[in-house]
């Protein structure tokens, strides 16, 4: 039981994925967050907070920083998809609210065993991001060389990801 929980954001997310048809890169999110049936609002929020999740009459609505970089928005946005995919029923109750996550920090907080749902949602933004099938055709030939800022930087231009986030998911693949 214990691994299946631990696959479970990957799986979910992967099945978002395949119910969007997404089968190349970047990942759509905003498209994805609007066939869910989620609002997206862009606003400027405080420095620290990120985005936020809750639904209103039924209808989820996501709050995305707007002075943040787009590749963070986007993360932020796949994060609250990630809420909205595997808690909705607590945040039917409740605005969730997400400060700032660097997917380090939250890894680190992973590492320690709190706040699950935070981690989870993690895990399901980075594999609707960088799905492991499109990684994988990415870097069919290997990397030559991981600490090597080239292939990095290419691969996140693609995904529209941060260089640190596919650092980050190749070394701690799934």
């Amino acid at each position: 039981m214990a691994n299946r929980q631990k696959t479970e954001p990957y799986e979910r997310a992967r099945e978002v994925l395949a119910r969007f048809k997404i089968q190349s890169a970047p990942v759509p999110v905003d498209k994805i967050a609007k066939g869910m049936g989620a609002q997206l609002r862009f606003s400027p929020l405080d420095g620290e907070l990120s985005g936020m999740i809750f639904i209103k009459d039924g209808v989820p609505i996501i709050g995305v920083n707007s002075l943040h970089h787009p590749n963070r928005q986007r993360f932020t946005i796949a994060h609250e998809v990630g809420h909205l995919e595997l808690h909705r029923d607590i945040i039917s109750k409740s605005v969730h609210v997400d400060k700032a996550f660097p997917v380090l920090m939250r890894d680190q907080i992973a590492a320690a065993g709190t706040d699950q749902i935070e981690v989870d949602a993690n895990q399901f933004a980075a594999e609707l991001l960088m799905p492991k099938f499109l990684i994988d055709l990415e870097i069919k030939d290997g990397l030559a060389d991981i600490d090597s800022d080239i292939p990095l930087d290419d691969l996140a231009r693609k995904f529209r990801v941060s260089k640190q986030a596919v650092e980050y998911r190749i070394r701690n693949w799934f």
